[in-house]
């Protein structure tokens, strides 16, 4: 197992990484009072649900459960997690444990950071993307029909328990949308490691332990740094956006769930290149690079074909990185280096909306 911390001063809190990870007594560390609410969905409780409740067998565990699918990360569905809050009486010093991927993360977590104006939750991520990006950081919240992950709220937890072992049982599409996000980390910080996916997608596709720990741990890694620096997303933390602006219009186009998320930021990605490369920040042997790898992890690289450039342009102005009506993109200015600006030529933009190369 290895370790990393999440450095927030006070509430800075451990990303434990490796195998069997659930297997080991974590969890009650972490676990401040006697009642816990374990939230999951129909797909991972059956599979997960039991070793969680036998390492907290000392704690009151309680659980609601919820259909599996980002088409339910709503209010209402939300909302149910307050239902089973409130019936069973839990207090202040309650916990609440996520177990399952971003979707149960988000809600999770944003239901602790409501809950009696904040409780304290653990993250157990069951999915790629949720272990290497939405588990770590703090930022909650549920989708609304004009646009993605607009409700919501800055809430860190107070662990994170990443298991390898649990990949075993994530389906090949889920396992490709998690690794948009590890390829985003190399394009935006690490040159090195965006080479080194590029020598170990195979094995990465292939749930090589050795290979996915190394790529979960770093990403995690710069994730925590990008955090600790900017916990707010007032500047360096952006840059995790990259595709994000893109693809969250894509998910909320095609209506959520339809697109996986890693998939819609594979595909954003792959534009944010396309216009980075029309300003002349990145070369075409540049984005042809970032496109091999993309599909090498079995990802899509075009938006779908019935969205418009007015689809694009009526989504990204209700973007979180619009400021003073003015879009904001996270560009890149080479592999391993990106930028948040609203200094993109408008008609460059629109070329790229419209798939031209």
């Amino acid at each position: 197992m290895q370790t990393l911390t999440v450095d927030l001063g006070d509430r800075s809190y451990p990303i434990y990484i490796g195998a069997g990870v659930l297997q080991q007594s974590l969890l009650a560390q972490h676990v401040r009072g006697k009642q816990v609410m374990l939230v999951s969905n129909e797909t991972v409780a059956p599979l997960y649900r039991a070793a969680v409740c036998q390492s907290l067998s000392e704690f009151e565990v309680d659980e609601v459960i919820l259909p599996d699918g980002e088409a339910y990360k709503d209010l209402a569905h939300w909302n149910q997690i307050f239902d089973q809050l409130l019936l069973k009486r839990h207090n202040r010093t309650t916990t609440l444990i996520a177990l399952g991927g971003g979707v149960i993360g988000d809600m999770a977590g944003f239901a602790a950071a409501c809950y009696q104006r904040g409780v304290n939750f653990i993250q157990v991520p069951t999915t790629l993307l949720s272990q290497v990006d939405s588990s770590v950081g703090g930022k909650t919240g549920v989708n609304h029909p004009a646009g993605k992950n607009m409700i919501g709220a800055f809430h860190q937890p107070v662990a994170v328990l990443a298991d390898t072992e649990v990949l075993n049982t994530l389906p090949d599409v889920e396992l490709s949308a998690g690794l948009a996000e590890v390829i985003k980390y190399g394009l935006i910080h690490d040159a090195d490691f965006f080479t080194w996916l590029e020598n170990n997608m195979q094995a990465l596709r292939s749930r090589n332990a050795d290979a996915l720990a190394y790529a979960i741990y770093r990403s995690c890694e710069i994730k925590a740094e990008m955090v600790a620096l900017d916990e707010r997303e007032a500047g360096v933390r952006a840059l995790l956006n990259l595709g994000h602006t893109f693809g969250h219009a894509i998910e909320t186009h095609a209506g959520y769930g339809q697109w996986l998320h890693g998939q819609a930021v594979a595909a954003g990605t792959m534009m944010a290149a396309d216009l980075s490369c029309r300003m002349g920040w990145i070369n075409a042997d540049d984005v042809d690079r970032i496109e091999r790898l993309f599909k090498a992890a079995g990802l899509p690289i075009k938006p779908p074909a019935d969205m418009t450039p007015a689809h694009f342009n009526a989504l990204m102005s209700i973007d979180k990185k619009v400021l003073d009506g003015r879009l904001r993109l996270v560009l890149l200015e080479a592999i391993g280096q990106a930028v948040v600006t609203d200094q993109f030529d408008q008609a460059a933009l629109m070329q790229t909306l419209q798939g031209v190369r």
